[in-house]
């Protein structure tokens, strides 16, 4: 899926025919013509395609002229206008049948959506939000989109989630098609994003692009960023700030904790360690610190700056400093200095905070040190220049920038029984490691509902976080979760949700599991009767991914009114009453779980007849739930029998490895079929997905010298940051049982 490649789809009549399409981002344009592939060598395109008169054929520009080919009646010549000056990885070009839905924007610019034949109603959501999001940017970046036409294509075959070409942008089908009746309210919210993201970079990435590779989070870190920003504008119901917490932030801290990360801004030589850094530190950390920074000088200055920013660089190339000096320029702030020391340099400041009272006012001692995922301390990193911002009780944030290592700041009129939180909003790349008095303080705070969602979260993140890296109790942290028992936000209940899911991987193979199940239940039981299992007239969005994660969640700890309802509810489904779009992903999970070969047979037909992929993605990732071996084998088999899109394969295996036998086996399988897979993807973001897919659920150092051994005798350049990483997470999940196994396991026996 590199390069000109073929895609394979299905006709209306059941034919399997071939589409013709590009994919040439990073370093793959030189597979389809000569050229100097690199971002900084730019040039115009004249595009001519040779096909048959009865397909469509598109590139980047409308088409100039099209005629029958001479002497060859079935087959027509496309020309197309010359592109703008661009580089290669841009250029784009796909042969196929498609059938299209289309719009003008506000602006005059034809919108098109390309879906498969037959589909063409899937392709109205993409559309409306396309339609939205195009006049957004440009008054954003007060620049016009630069084209007369933007084309969003569905691609069966597609490695990437979508890819940004200019003027035809490729979209995985999961990523634009929405079915009205067959998608989920996630699947709808994801296609809302990748297309704001997506059509961002036709400004940031198109229109100015990285001089180099290094500097790629300019593309990617940005376009991460104001996804956001555009689906906040086009769907404030979905919360998606809120949601940026889990999606992004959570992410991107997690990662930049190893000692085997890297910075934002990293040394390329190779075409293969290009491909390394298409990861969560220049998507996630790259849209964490940009919206840092968008904080610390304000909405009006950083659009000014952008916009002479993109002015200046038009059809160019910039260094990541370019940005900094017109940002700096709009702002009088002092950019460069402030934000070299979060890109240039990996990993990120824990904030140690301690207060005593004096009278009316709290004084606070702040003491910045690298946060590293093993706790370790490390005496000789230099100091970050970190926007600190606290929020006080009744409300009020104050603001200053924590240059040196320590400090100390007095807040006046502030009670001995107030609470004070750090990072308001949550908006600031750090974690913050509170004194007891000052901890027990915010939970106070959170039990009475006296702070937004977003400060919620980053309480009971950050404190997760200190536990798994051993500067605090995992005990604690468990009664933390308890403790936002009457929570109604739900994106804090997802990242409870994904926090609880390590505890109860980390003690999978214990002999108490019962015990943590039974704890799994009591965490989320309260919420089932709030969201109910059907859906109500005029309910909100979050409300629906809240369902969605509850009966999961009850599902995989084995809840017996949940896992009876489930049941009964797949029956019927069988039987033509189907399920709600929103709630099948967790009941087809739930059933196999406890199903046998029989239920595997019925979801294996369910695949085989759906006609929409984003039904066939979410049974083949809830084939994963299976935990009998026999079953477990038979579904990994099934991943590579031709029934599954390659794409999707690595998904679908890693699914596996979430059950005690599913993690051995599903490492297993990978060892025996390296070679098939390796030859199946060449290299790049699949192969290394799934590595971390299939081996950081191991908790032992034995499996960690496993891993490093196989890949050693089984070398892959462009995975090597990943074998490192999962090697580490192993590793820290040994030091994290080891160091808090006996007193889990004395709290789950008693506690349950």
């Amino acid at each position: 899926m590199k390069g000109f490649y073929r895609s394979k789809y299905v006709t209306p009549s059941g034919e399997e025919r071939y589409a013709a399409v590009t994919q040439f981002e990073a370093t793959d344009a030189r597979r389809a013509f000569p050229c100097w592939d690199e971002p900084a060598v730019k040039a115009t395109y004249d595009v001519t395609l040779v096909c048959p008169k009865d397909r469509v054929a598109l590139s980047n520009m409308p088409v100039k002229s099209e005629v029958p080919l001479s002497d060859e009646p079935a087959w027509k010549v496309v020309e197309y206008d010359r592109t703008p000056i661009m580089s290669t990885y841009l250029v784009a070009f796909v042969v196929g049948e498609y059938d299209y839905v289309e719009e003008r924007d506000e602006d005059g610019v034809l919108i098109r959506v390309y879906t498969p034949l037959g589909k063409k109603e899937q392709g109205l959501f993409a559309l409306k939000v396309s339609v939205k999001t195009l006049p957004f940017y440009k008054r954003y970046f007060n620049i016009a989109y630069p084209l007369v036409k933007m084309d969003l294509i569905a691609i069966a075959d597609f490695a990437m989630g979508a890819m940004e070409n200019w003027g035809l942008v490729t979209y995985r089908e999961t990523a634009l098609l929405v079915d009205p009746t067959n998608s989920s309210a996630t699947s709808k919210q994801y296609v809302a994003m990748v297309v704001g993201h997506e059509l961002a970079h036709q400004w940031f990435g198109n229109l100015v692009t990285m001089e180099w590779w290094t500097h790629l989070w300019l593309n990617e870190g940005f376009a991460s960023w104001i996804e956001y920003l555009c689906v906040d504008e086009c769907f404030p119901e979905y919360d998606i700030w809120t949601q940026f917490m889990v999606m992004d932030y959570a992410r991107a801290l997690e990662l930049d904790a190893l000692q085997s990360s890297h910075p934002i801004e990293v040394p390329v030589g190779h075409p293969a360690e290009v491909e390394e850094i298409f990861d969560t530190i220049s998507y996630c950390k790259g849209a964490s610190v940009i919206r840092m920074l968008h904080d610390f000088i304000g909405d009006d200055a950083f659009r000014a700056g952008l916009h002479t920013y993109l002015t200046a660089f038009s059809y160019k190339n910039t260094f990541t400093e370019d940005l900094w000096h017109h940002l700096e320029k709009a702002s009088g702030k002092p950019v460069t200095a402030v934000m070299s020391g979060w890109t240039g340099r990996m990993g990120f400041p824990c904030v140690k905070v301690t207060s005593h009272q004096e009278g009316n006012c709290r004084v606070l001692t702040l003491e910045q040190s690298k946060f590293s995922a093993d706790g370790a301390k490390s005496a000789s990193d230099s100091p970050w220049k970190v926007p600190v911002s606290i929020l006080r009780r009744d409300g009020k944030v104050e603001r200053f920038l924590l240059e040196e290592r320590t400090a100390t700041h007095r807040l006046e009129g502030v009670g001995a029984s107030d609470w004070l939180k750090l990072n308001a909003g949550t908006v600031g790349f750090y974690r913050v490691q509170y004194s007891t008095e000052m901890l027990d303080q915010l939970m106070e705070g959170i039990r009475l509902g006296e702070m937004s969602a977003r400060d919620r979260f980053n309480v009971e993140n950050d404190v997760f976080a200190l536990a798994k890296a051993g500067i605090g109790s995992t005990v604690d942290t468990l009664r933390v979760m308890l403790a936002f028992a009457d929570e109604v936000d739900t994106t804090v209940w997802n990242d409870i949700a994904v926090n609880w899911g390590e505890v109860r991987s980390l003690l999978l193979e214990s002999d108490y599991c019962d015990h943590v199940k039974k704890f799994g239940r009591k965490l989320f039981e309260p919420l089932l009767p709030r969201v109910g299992w059907d859906a109500q007239a005029g309910e909100s969005h979050l409300k629906s991914l809240l369902r969605s994660l509850v009966v999961r969640m009850l599902g995989r700890h084995e809840h017996e009114e949940v896992v009876a309802e489930c049941k009964c509810r797949f029956e019927k489904h069988l039987n033509q009453d189907h399920i709600a779009a929103d709630l099948r992903a967790p009941i087809y999970s739930t059933v196999l779980s406890v199903g046998d070969e029989k239920t595997l047979e019925a979801m294996l037909e369910l695949h085989k007849a759906a006609d929409l992929q984003e039904e066939k993605t979410r049974i083949e990732r809830a084939l994963g739930a299976v935990k009998d071996e026999v079953l477990i084998r038979r579904v990994l088999e099934f991943s590579l029998s031709g029934a599954v899109r390659s794409q999707d394969v690595v998904f679908m295996i890693g699914a596996v490895s979430g059950t005690l036998a599913g993690r051995r086996l599903t490492w297993e399988f990978v060892k025996e079929k390296w070679e098939h897979l390796v030859n199946m993807y060449e290299s790049g973001s699949l192969l290394s997905r799934l590595i971390k897919f299939t081996t950081e659920g191991f908790v032992t150092e034995e499996k960690a010298r496993e891993v490093e051994e196989f890949f050693a005798a089984h070398p892959l350049p462009s995975t090597e940051r990943s074998i490192q990483q999962s090697c580490e997470q192993i590793r820290l999940r040994a030091a994290w049982l080891a160091r808090d196994g006996d007193e889990l396991r004395k709290f789950f026996t008693e506690h349950a």
